[in-house]
């Protein structure tokens, strides 16, 4: 066959039919950029994890969010970083209190309900100093402290944030001292799971009713998990000692604090 043979054939083609030819073409190349292109981004999702304060590429200490402008936190807490990530442990020291140290990883509230029963008798206060982490955790150690009638309280310079905040509103007594860096933010998936958009907007109300009930049963003013609401998983939103007041996280005098 000659060379000049297939550009006659071409040539002697309907317009229509090469346009239809090209336009079928190109539709063919998108379709498989597109395949490859989902491809890369559901394999990109899989190897992302949630969001985790406890996760080494995760910061500690987000930013604070403040009229929707990043900014640093009121005060550096005192801890390193590689004791605020390591799983919450306890510790008593003088005085009664029960030093909470640490992330609270699933399965903390169960190790602090062995903990209380141990040593439950000495224990007076919780003094917490954690980045925060399980939700579950956070209200079940919570309603503990209640129930036994524990006060709780943030040192200064240490840090109550995320989750954490959850457990130190369960003390009867809430003391957070001068320089406690206090901070809360959205509840977020923290797992390597991706559940769907359904499943994930299902469980964050889910788990949003949970708190604001529970937050409601031990006395705390709406307004503090409103502003959480309010403010993305990573950021914060640090409470001033006024707010902590008028929201009722802290309490003055002692007998302001309900007990279920």
């Amino acid at each position: 066959m000659r060379i000049d043979e297939p550009i006659k054939a071409l040539m002697r083609l309907d317009d229509g039919v090469l346009m239809r030819g090209a336009f079928y073409i190109l539709l063919s190349a998108a379709a498989v950029f597109l395949l490859i292109d989902v491809r890369d981004i559901t394999a990109m999702n899989a190897a992302l994890p949630g969001y985790d304060p406890a996760h080494e590429d995760q910061p500690v200490l987000p930013p604070a969010l403040t009229e929707g402008v990043p900014a640093a936190p009121p005060v550096q807490p005192a801890s390193p970083k590689e004791v605020l990530r390591q799983p919450v442990k306890f510790e008593l020291v003088s005085g009664g209190v029960l030093l909470a140290e640490g992330t609270i990883e699933p399965g903390a509230a169960e190790r602090f309900a062995k903990e209380i029963e141990a040593r439950g008798e000495y224990v007076k206060t919780v003094a917490l100093n954690s980045p925060g982490g399980s939700v579950d955790d956070a209200i079940a150690m919570s309603k503990l402290i209640r129930e036994k009638k524990l006060d709780t309280k943030v040192a200064s310079k240490a840090l109550c944030a995320s989750s954490c905040p959850i457990v130190f509103a369960g003390g009867v007594g809430r003391t957070a001292e001068k320089d406690a860096v206090v901070g809360v933010h959205q509840v977020f998936n923290g797992s390597r799971e991706r559940p769907t958009a359904e499943q994930a907007m299902a469980a964050a109300q889910a788990t949003t009713a949970r708190v604001a009930r529970h937050l409601d049963r031990m006395g705390i003013g709406a307004g503090l998990w409103i502003n959480a609401l309010e403010t993305p998983p990573d950021r914060l939103y640090y409470l001033t000692p006024k707010e902590m007041a008028d929201f009722k996280l802290t309490t003055e005098p002692v007998a302001t604090a309900k007990k279920s």
